[in-house]
């Protein structure tokens, strides 16, 4: 799993690169090429050393010492030992709803934030459940792959509209010199359906890798505490509560135990079950129960 998940983060990574070498030869030929190249890299490195960082302060998460939660730091130090992985560092939300995620880069640079809705709703099998969950997430390397998917839906949202600049106002080639109107009919439509479906496209894909990102973190979770209907337990909880989340967005949504919403509850609209990050809960305790 480790190794799939590797490679799927350096196929995302020259992905990345490519789209945006292959909008700088569409606009500017050889030169644009070079300067989106050298864009890509540095917005790669950026990402891939900053993505941990960035997670914490868009969900306002805080550290926390080991004495001021001693029985978190036990049980997260005890799972981590039991699945081979380093300690990660721990946040805590101030957020009313039940709800955790991982971040970082690698096993050596990970962190888990827990909100105090969870540390106030679950009990102690349920909270390990979750944590074995998130530090399974961890171990995998699903935390990078997530990040950079994200990142590329937003860049291919960001091709999109370059896309709609260059060939309507004048950088695509084979326009006449006033611009407007000298373009090619079918390549402008070719290009109006590609602006259309391209970003839908690539939100589809998110979604589906990561629902199954949770799945497997989900069963990996399980087998790490040996006890399946403690997360099954917790899943129930954390469905049934009636908070909201404040810093819900889809930038952050695919990183959390369970899909936020601004909703009540488990008010999630059609549309956005059909957008969502996550499985439903009731069919990630199903899976569980099968096990």
């Amino acid at each position: 799993m480790i190794g799939i998940n590797r490679v799927k983060t350096w196929l995302l990574i020259a992905t990345l690169a490519g789209l945006f070498v292959a909008v700088g030869a569409l606009l500017g030929g050889g030169r644009g090429a070079t300067i989106a190249l050298g864009l890509a890299l540095v917005f790669n490195f950026v990402m891939y050393w900053s993505s941990d960082r960035i997670a914490i302060a868009a969900t306002r998460s805080k550290p926390v010492t080991e004495a001021e939660a001693p029985d978190l730091y036990a049980m997260v130090r005890e799972l981590a030992v039991e699945a081979r992985a380093p300690m990660p560092r721990i946040y805590v939300s101030e957020m009313a709803q039940p709800n955790a995620f991982a971040t970082g880069r690698n096993p050596e640079h990970a962190s888990i934030a827990v909100t105090d809705g969870l540390l106030k709703t679950l009990n102690r099998v349920e909270l390990e459940g979750v944590i074995a969950h998130e530090l399974s997430h961890v171990k995998n390397r699903d935390i990078l792959v997530g990040t950079l998917t994200a990142t590329l839906v937003g860049v291919v949202v960001l091709l999109a509209g370059w896309m709609r600049w260059g060939l309507f106002w004048g950088g695509g080639r084979g326009r006449g010199r006033g611009g407007g109107g000298g373009g090619n009919p079918i390549l402008l439509i070719v290009a109006l359906v590609a602006m259309i479906l391209a970003p839908l496209a690539a939100q589809l894909i998110r979604f589906a890798v990561s629902r199954r990102r949770e799945y497997l973190a989900d069963a990996d979770g399980a087998l790490l505490t040996r006890y399946p209907p403690g997360l099954a337990s917790a899943l129930r909880k954390i469905g049934s509560s009636t908070n909201t989340m404040r810093v819900a967005n889809n930038a952050t949504a695919h990183l959390w135990f369970n899909q936020p919403s601004r909703a009540v509850g488990e008010g999630h609209s059609r549309i956005e079950q059909f957008f969502s990050t996550h499985p439903p809960i009731e069919e990630r305790i199903k899976a569980l129960e099968e096990m």
